[in-house]
């Protein structure tokens, strides 16, 4: 499979939960017993729907070609007050940061968080209640009991967004994917010529005593993105679960750099406003083309964040940079 096919991070569902099992309305008799009275059983819950937390899942892949999902029915009641069986739970993994919307009306359910975090996306219909229920003084031969709920039918949304440490942002070609393959294993396609990534990439970075974070690359950034341009901003909702956001921009930028990050901060901010209360860090990358010079005149240009000069092919800088990231992580500052 190509790989746009292979990374999934939208799909609509048609998911129907299980109708409740009907109650009995059973009267109680034997050869020893003319009239035992009321002992009809309670029906079963219909299956739920469930959504189950996965971290070894990334993508909504496997729920790509699989349309109506449906629960099993709960079973009626049965003499001797025994409770029918509860119809069988369907249970979807998920990977995490998954947002589950309701899709005639767009309302946000709830988001998959926590590896094992289960929640019910559909529930199942309530299982009648038996006639021994309804038993009373005035009324001791109840010859009725009530039917079980009907499960619910609708469709559904589920949506990912990336759950990682830190989102590299920048336009195409600055160098993100470069960056990703030498911290981390990943083995993002790497070519040059604009929009080589087409699906965010994930990566885990080492750094000292055992430690790592995890690392996004986002398909690239162009000027009018947030209203449609270029792959749009399909994924920059990707961006909204990342930690820290390593702005990139290369030395050989035909703008300046401090430009070429308020195109980029602009973009993000037209698209969601929370996201300049995120920490920002810039890397300019490709500068093992500058010279002492010539970056020391490009410093006192650079916006005022923490920035730092990289060149992913040499391997400089990127000890510093994982410093950098790390200790933003564990600070979060807030940008003004």
């Amino acid at each position: 499979m190509s790989q746009g096919s292979n990374f999934v991070d939208y799909v609509k569902i048609c998911c129907r939960s299980g109708k409740g099992g009907a109650g009995s309305a059973h009267l109680h008799r034997d050869k020893h017993t003319a009239m035992g009275g009321p002992d009809g059983g309670d029906g079963g819950r219909g299956g739920h729907i469930v959504l189950r937390g996965n971290a070894q899942f990334w993508t909504l892949l496997h729920l790509k070609y699989r349309k109506h999902i449906i629960a099993e029915d709960g079973q009626p009641g049965g003499s001797g007050h025994k409770f029918g069986r509860q119809g069988k739970d369907e249970v979807l993994d998920v990977p995490l940061g998954t947002i589950a919307k309701n899709a005639e009306t767009g309302e946000v359910l709830f988001e998959i968080t926590e590896d094992g975090e289960t929640r019910v996306l559909t529930p199942g219909g309530r299982g009648g209640l038996g006639n021994a229920h309804f038993k009373s003084a005035t009324l001791q031969t109840p010859r009725f009991s009530q039917p079980g709920e009907p499960g619910l039918e609708e469709w559904m949304i589920l949506e990912l967004k990336v759950l990682a440490d830190v989102g590299l942002v920048g336009f195409p070609n600055a160098g993100k994917s470069t960056l990703l393959s030498v911290v981390s294993a990943a083995k993002p396609e790497i070519a040059d010529y604009p929009f080589t990534t087409l699906v965010p990439n994930l990566g885990i970075v080492s750094y000292r005593n055992h430690k790592s974070f995890v690392m996004a690359d986002i398909p690239g950034i162009i000027e009018g993105a947030s209203k449609g341009k270029g792959l749009g901003y399909r994924f920059l909702r990707h961006i909204e679960r990342n930690a820290v956001l390593l702005f990139m921009v290369p030395a050989d930028t035909h703008r300046s750099i401090a430009e070429e990050y308020e195109i980029l901060k602009s973009e993000l901010r037209d698209y969601n406003p929370e996201l300049m209360q995120k920490p920002h860090l810039l890397a300019i990358t490709k500068s093992d083309m500058l010279d002492d010079e010539l970056r020391e005149e490009m410093k006192a240009q650079l916006p005022a964040i923490p920035s730092i000069f990289i060149s992913a092919v040499v391997q400089k800088g990127i000890s510093e940079l994982k410093d950098m990231l790390w200790q933003a992580i564990n600070e979060t500052p807030v940008n003004s």
